[in-house]
């Protein structure tokens, strides 16, 4: 086949059923197209698929971008044409992009790899085990989905945190509380982001994630993926086993290195502790498994203090994204809610720009600790809420992090972790950790102390005015807001480049810095504040057997990247187990390429 890209159409030529949210693509229509750019008659495409739609707003008339991958009837004429347009970009031969098992468990193989973490990264580290045979345990620290479920809205509705069990912890990660955003900007040679995409097809979400450029799914839709996918490893035989967390790890000196030989696991329901042995983990922890990082830390793991951002939640009318974005074509069923993204380097040196965006959607209670307040942003598939929110946040790295015995020791309950022994100028790994919970408990204290988040008009936050009382904009945060002064709730440089930010971001969104869009604090798990490093292989990089994933570990960043991490290790585990070399993914802590 080939693929063909920036086949161009006006929407209205694009046929889309409201009702039952199906878009009926224009084939007849784009064959034409496509047969005028490679010079051949239409009779000649024996048949057109579509691989991805997108929009162009630049102009007046907005347009339908299509790539679509093209059979002929006469294939022998493949060749010709694409030394044809060899030249040109735009005409490629469709690579093949379905998923290959490296190899399937030897006959009588009984040492099940162990799976730590089932969002998105270690559900699909255990599904392509499973697929290959090799029967993964999964521990997960949280409940169920649906029980999940319940816990979550149980701090949205009555305040009451259950603190392994929320938006962070609990079978489908993070992602499941959240826009279901399913792109991202990850290098893919190897095309893994489609296997992802049609694992969820297959286990219930829309096939339009399939060629929409900038595909969602939403909460309510992810539920039932999630627990699709799990009762197929299952199926496979695979061991999910839930409310189960690690609290220690195990290593021995072997030949030299250190080796992973058993995981100390406490079962949460029961209060009883168990060793686990194994000599292959996965440890796919999300970006909020603060104590396991810490354990790592205690237990000689190598990581190091990384970047991240800190902000705020902001909200506005989602007909004022649409029209600015839109323009007349606002409100058409096809194009849905809109979103966008932003970036202001200030003068101060800092960058801020925008995070997670969430059209239609609402900001919710993210905390997975007593007396913290965090906020994120979640949507459902029809992305129908009143507001737009998305994370603005502002960049900041390890010099900014707390260094001093003080700081550490109220982090984490009268331990400092060696902070007095570092030479002067090295950062210590849990130091963003140690910033998180400041913030976060200062947020904490704005609001109420009651789980309720500070806020703040953007009309006052620009003006360094407490705010008293809402405008237009009606805060969709539950359990509700404090309003008064956000200038408090972050370190004097992220309000200085924010407050520079905002009409910066006006000028580009029209009615972004309205004086009526509100501001909810704080928001800081925007990405892990470590970074467990790997080799090659996929294994930390002083710890054999261990094998930092997802998320947590900074090698992914969203539902789909961190799906496409946890393909690449489940391969790297069962390619250590058979003796065979680890596939190439282009970078290092990818595959085989260094």
């Amino acid at each position: 086949m080939i693929r063909i890209a920036e086949l161009k159409l006006p929407l209205s030529q694009v046929q889309y059923d409201p009702e039952n949210h199906t878009e009926f693509h224009p084939t007849e229509t784009l064959t034409q197209l496509a047969a005028e750019r490679l010079g051949i008659a239409a009779q000649a495409i024996a048949s057109l698929q579509v691989y991805k739609r997108s929009f162009d707003a630049r102009k007046s008339a907005l347009l339908a971008v299509y790539i679509a991958d093209v059979t002929l009837v006469d294939a022998s004429q493949e060749a010709a044409l694409l030394e044809k347009f060899a030249s040109d970009s735009h005409f490629n031969l469709t690579p093949d992009q379905t998923w290959k098992p490296i190899g399937h468990a030897p006959a009588g193989y009984d040492e099940r790899p162990v799976v730590v973490g089932f969002g998105p990264c270690g559900m699909f580290a255990a599904l392509v085990l499973a697929q290959m045979g090799f029967k993964p345990i999964v521990l997960e620290r949280g409940k169920t989905v649906r029980e999940r479920t319940k816990d979550t809205w149980r701090l949205w509705r009555k305040r009451e945190l259950t603190p392994e069990s929320n938006v962070q912890y609990g079978e489908g990660g993070a992602g499941t509380f959240s826009d279901g955003k399913l792109y991202s900007q990850i290098k893919d040679p190897r095309h893994l982001g489609r296997k992802v995409l049609t694992e969820f097809v297959t286990y219930g979400a829309p096939p339009e994630i399939l060629y929409a450029a900038h595909p969602h799914i939403g909460t309510f839709k992810l539920v039932k993926l999630v627990e699709g996918i799990r009762q197929e490893i299952v199926r496979l035989g695979g061991e999910i086993r839930f409310e189960q967390r690690v609290t220690d790890v195990q290593v021995e000196e072997v030949n030299g290195q250190r080796q992973l030989t058993s995981l100390q696991v406490l079962n949460q329901a029961t209060g009883e502790s168990y060793t686990l042995p194994t000599h292959h983990a996965v440890m796919a922890l999300g970006h909020s498994a603060r104590d396991t990082f810490a354990m790592f830390y205690e237990r000689g793991v190598a990581m190091e203090a990384k970047p991240f951002s800190v902000g705020f939640r902001i909200e506005h009318p989602q007909s004022v994204i649409d029209r600015a974005r839109w323009g007349k074509d606002a409100g058409h069923p096809l194009l849905g809610a809109a979103d966008y993204k932003l970036v202001h380097h200030a003068k101060n040196g800092r960058a801020v720009y925008s995070f997670c965006m969430c059209p239609g959607g609402t900001v919710v209670a993210a905390t997975s600790e007593p007396e913290r307040v965090v906020t994120n942003g979640m949507s459902q598939y029809s992305r129908a809420e009143r507001n737009a929110n998305a994370g603005m946040v502002c960049a900041i790295s390890p010099e900014d992090y707390p260094q001093d015995v003080e700081s550490f020791a109220w982090a984490f309950g009268g331990k400092t972790f060696g902070v007095e022994k570092l030479p002067k100028g090295e950062h210590h790994p849990l130091s963003g950790i140690v910033f998180q919970r400041q913030l976060e408990s200062k947020a904490y204290q704005l609001g109420g102390q009651n789980y309720s988040a500070p806020g703040q008009l953007v009309g006052d936050f620009v003006a360094g005015t407490p705010s008293r009382e809402f405008g237009t904009v009606q805060p969709s945060y539950k359990p509700g807001i404090s309003l008064g002064d956000l200038h408090q709730a972050l370190p004097a440089y992220a309000i200085e480049a924010m407050r520079e930010a905002l009409p910066a971001f006006g000028k580009k969104i029209r009615g972004y810095d309205m004086k009526d869009a509100l501001l909810t604090g704080v928001e800081t798990r925007t990405s892990s504040p470590v970074k467990i490093g790997r080799g090659a292989d996929f294994q930390s990089d002083n710890t054999r057997g261990l094998y930092p994933a997802g998320e947590g570990a900074s090698y992914a960043g969203g539902i789909l990247s961190a799906g496409v991490d946890g393909i690449k290790v489940g391969e790297a585990v069962a390619c250590a187990i058979l003796g065979v070399a680890v596939p190439s993914s282009g970078a290092r802590g990818s595959g085989a390429a260094q």
